[in-house]
């Protein structure tokens, strides 16, 4: 249930975030439009009502005071109000210790004017230039084109004795301008309908996909290793779900590992133990001569000896495998590591009847290593070969640099490694016979070489096998 629920609240918000999405943008078009337009739309009108100004100015200010009687100023201020389709008002200028308008013409005789302030005349009588403004009136919003009348003092200095008003409605450009916020308004109810509509369906595509990975998550995490994960997009989620069953392939392959290594480690461990049981029984039996009890206790002691290495080994392989095991390189002599190795097993060849010899370079063959851990690998190739190779078998200890590598190469001349088993040699406790054995050297080796950035590789064929470490130069 609450699986479920999370993934109805991921819905939720996948379908808020794309209208909110939505939202967002027809917003950002309402606030960059809408006011965009209504300013433009105004100066529009205001342009055009500044050059019918401009045009029928000169005529009034040849009028306006001067001696022309006053009817006849009005009946011109009514004909140019009727030419220019606006209204035409004429404000005296009153100076003082406050700038007073007082209207003295206005086309529209009959409307009055007590609700306007007439911003744009003040302001074209202080700095004597044409100007134009918006203020509110009864009627709704107006432009005004405010020009000054200069005309001369006594002493023949200039003054604004008069201004000027043309005026007129902008309820065309507001209405125009409602127009069309109302229609961004309803497509951003639409609009906000789709992405919610949207939203939700693909929401629900996702956390459907999302859901079949969590609940193969789930099972893998439970140790089932059977279920795969549905990689069915080549999208963001489709690579995870490749990754993921990529991810649960390892682990399956690990989790087999593992059951084998613990159950082939319990037969390696069972099969000695049981052994030094048994002998310990017949030694106890006082019945035995002393020359058949020596043996058996020679035996115990090779059991408790290859008890001693199969745990050397295991914890060998543990180290490697969690990456604690410590190298110590240094500059080394390839040379002189497999001479010192090859001398040790000079009585296990001796009892083995086998001959080791040893091709090496005329000088000095140096890198730099981890000498003790190149020997260990070149004892476990050794004992390798006389472990699985007849009696009698000979061997080659060969070293040598190549293409900036080292090679350095066990090579025996024994029946050799069948094909089928040669990719399976460095898998924990894979034998080729049932010679004595844990299975865990050739591992050991393996990983070694792997963790001083080399390889070990494997050659086998009737009469011939090699096994070469090859190492960085």
């Amino acid at each position: 249930m609450a699986g479920a629920v999370q993934w109805e609240s991921l819905r939720l918000r996948l379908s808020l975030l794309f209208a909110g999405i939505a939202v967002a943008g027809l917003g950002i078009v309402y606030v960059a439009v809408v006011p965009g337009l209504r300013a433009s739309l105004v100066d529009d009108k205001l342009r055009d009502l500044r050059a019918v100004a401009a045009r029928y100015a000169p005529e009034l200010q040849q009028s306006v005071g001067s001696s022309v009687p006053a009817p006849r100023i009005n009946r011109l201020v009514s004909q140019i109000a009727d030419e220019a389709s606006a209204r035409v008002t004429v404000l005296l200028v009153v100076s003082g210790t406050q700038l007073q308008l007082t209207p003295l013409y206005d086309s529209f005789s009959d409307r009055d004017l007590s609700g306007l302030d007439f911003p744009a005349a003040t302001l074209a009588v202080r700095t004597r230039r044409v100007r134009t403004g918006t203020e509110a009136s009864d009627t709704g919003r107006v432009g005004e084109v405010a020009i000054p009348l200069i005309s001369a003092r006594d002493d023949g200095s200039p003054t604004v004795g008069n201004v000027v008003v043309f005026s007129a409605p902008v309820r065309d450009a507001e209405r125009a301008v409602s127009v069309v916020a109302g229609r961004v308004l309803a497509a951003a109810g639409v609009a906000l309908a789709l992405a919610l509509l949207a939203g939700s369906l693909v929401a629900r595509a996702l956390t459907r996909r999302v859901a079949r990975l969590e609940r193969v998550a789930e099972s893998v995490a439970s140790g089932d290793f059977t279920t795969a994960f549905p990689v069915d997009r080549d999208d963001e989620l489709g690579r995870l779900a490749a990754t993921l069953e990529d991810m649960r392939g390892q682990l399956a392959e690990l989790d087999n590992a593992r059951k084998r290594f613990i159950a082939t480690a319990s037969h390696e461990l069972r099969t000695p133990i049981f052994s030094l049981g048994g002998f310990l029984e017949l030694i106890q039996d006082e019945d035995l001569d002393p020359e058949t009890r020596e043996r058996f206790l020679t035996q115990v002691r090779l059991q408790v000896d290859r008890l001693g290495k199969l745990a050397t080994d295991l914890l060998d392989l543990s180290k490697l495998e969690a990456g604690s095991l410590e190298l110590r390189p240094e500059l080394s002599d390839i040379g002189l590591v497999a001479q010192a190795v090859a001398s040790e097993f000079e009585p296990r060849l001796a009892a083995h009847d086998s001959h080791l010899e040893l091709r090496l370079p005329g000088g000095r063959l140096r890198t730099v290593c981890d000498p003790e851990r190149v020997g260990q690998v070149l004892r476990i190739l050794i004992d390798n070969a006389l472990t699985h190779t007849p009696h009698g078998t000979d061997m080659v200890v060969s070293a040598s640099r190549r293409d900036g590598t080292i090679h350095l190469g066990v090579a025996d001349f024994g029946p050799g490694i069948p094909r089928t088993m040669l990719p399976n040699i460095f898998e924990p406790f894979f034998t080729t016979d049932d010679a004595q054995g844990s299975g865990l050297g050739l591992a050991i080796a393996h990983e070694l070489a792997e963790r001083m950035d080399g390889d070990l590789v494997a050659e086998s064929r009737p009469g011939r096998t090699t096994f070469t470490l090859e190492l960085p130069a």
